[in-house]
Order: structure tokens, then sequence, then C-alpha cells
């Protein structure tokens, strides 16, 4: 087991949270792998990868039933993030879905609570919604996972809007485009950043420039790609549901890229030179 600190991201309130979380998309699906699906939330815990991430829609909440499951008796180790779908984010519906997401996962709060991505709904629907959740001592924090610079501007000229912690959204070395604007306009206003699918679902792995860095630092793939993003100074949540992918993650929070090293990722994947619109799985 690793002692080693393990990097933060600061909240706007000042809270600290470990930069290399856990994601659970996709688990919780296939029954026959549940068993080795919690033991490796389990073992996240205990290295220190105490954000877990996950969401309503993620198996029809069978990916919050079985963080339930992982976190049974360590709830107070966890903070705990989950998403209201955007059909579901009026002011009662957000509230309903909320309690919804608690019963699956046997705890009384979230830590942070996001909405997935922007629907038809009205934001100031869902920020009241957020707020009666808040008010409840249902949920600590509330932010938005897939807004883009625009989005994040009408949200904070909102009332309560300035109380957004975080923006959950795609970031890996192949999907850079929020480095134009979304990031420098986050990192202004303090808000959060937190990757999703920061190793590309596995296809990044395969890059000719990724895996010869990782061979001259003695490191894989999946290590570089996720110590890449943490540089970044965003917390990033990859998803595993085997032990020895989270012991493999794990080490990404160990790893430096020295200068030389993130040039040459940045010449195998160049920064935007110009906007991007918000990409999104």
């Amino acid at each position: 087991m690793t002692t080693s600190v393990m990097r933060t991201v600061r909240l706007p309130t000042g809270e600290e949270i470990p930069a290399l979380g856990q994601g659970t998309w996709y688990l919780g699906e296939d029954r026959s792998q549940r068993d080795q699906q919690i033991a490796a939330l389990r073992l996240g815990l205990d290295l220190g990868m105490t954000v877990v991430d996950t969401a309503e829609m993620y198996g029809n909440g069978a990916a919050e039933e079985l963080v339930g499951k992982a976190i049974d008796g360590r709830r107070e180790e966890v903070f705990l993030v989950s998403k209201v779908l955007p059909g579901h984010a009026s002011r009662p519906g957000t509230v309903s879905a909320c309690e919804g997401s608690l019963r699956r996962l046997g705890t009384d709060r979230l830590d942070l609570y996001l909405l997935h991505w922007r629907g038809r709904t009205p934001l100031e629907e869902t920020l009241a919604g957020f707020a009666d959740l808040i008010a409840a001592g249902k949920i600590r924090h509330w932010g938005v996972s897939n807004l883009d610079v625009a989005d994040m501007v009408e949200l904070t000229t909102l009332p309560g809007g300035d109380a957004v912690a975080l923006d959950q959204v795609l970031y890996n070395l192949s999907r850079r485009g929020i480095e134009w604007d979304l990031l420098p306009w986050c990192r202004e206003t303090g808000v959060a950043v937190m990757a999703y699918s920061p190793i590309g679902q596995g296809r990044l792995l395969q890059a000719d420039a990724l895996q010869a860095v990782a061979r001259d630092l003695g490191a894989t793939p999946s290590q570089v790609a996720l110590a890449w993003a943490l540089k970044q100074g965003v917390a990033a949540i990859p998803r595993s549901g085997r032990p020895d992918h989270v012991r493999e993650n794990r080490g990404a929070a160990d790893l430096r890229l020295p200068p030389e090293v993130l040039a040459v990722l940045d010449d195998a994947f160049p920064p935007p030179d110009g906007p991007v619109p918000l990409e999104a799985l």
C-alpha cells in the first residue's frame, strides 16, 4: 500500500479533495463482476482515491447500488459525487432524483451533486433544487457536468449560481479543447475542473508517442496519461473494476513528468490553437 501524499484540488470553498479519484461508468451492470468491482473500489479507498463519482444514469442506478455496497462502513472516508439527469432537473425533480440516489447509495448525503448535462429545464429550476437539498443537508456542494464557457458564464449570473463548485468535463491528451477557454475561465473564477475519461476509455493507450514515453519513464501508458491530466491541475476519475488496474492508476499520482516529456506529449497531442466546441461522451 502506498503511503505517499496524494495531490489535491481545491474547491471554491477552500476544501481540498484528492486529485485522483474513481469513476464508475459501466460498473454494476454485470453481476458476475460485482465482487471484483466492489473490491476494486475499496482498494481505491485504501490507496487514497477517496473521490468516488457515479450517477443515476449509470446502469439505471446499478452503479450507485454497487458504490453503496463498496462504501458501506466507510462513508466518512469518501467524497461522494453523483449526478441528476437533465430530464429530472426541475426543482422538485432534482430533489426527488437526489433522494433516489441517496437510497441506492445507502447514505444520507452527497458531498457533490452535479447536473449531468444541460437540457431544456431552465438552470434556475435546477439551482433552486440544489438550494433545497443543501438546506435539507442532503448535499454539501453542487456543480455541473458538460457545460462550456457560455453556459458557465450564464450560470454564474443567476441567483446563487456563483456557488458552483466544479465542472466535470471530457479531458485527456487527445481532447484538449478546454485549454483554450473553459480551463482558463475556471482557473480565474476558482471553479474546480474534474476530467472524465482521462485515458480516453483506453483508446489513448495505443498511441506510439505515449507508449514510448511510458517505456522511458518505466511507467505504463495509462499512468503517463493520468499523470499528464493531474499536471494540468484538474481532478481525474478513471474507471476501473479490477484491483490491479486500481493499483496501476494510483501509481500515476506519484509519477512526475519532466519538461522534456511534456514537450514530447505536446508535439504528439497538440494543444488547441483556437476555440473548440466542448466535447462530450
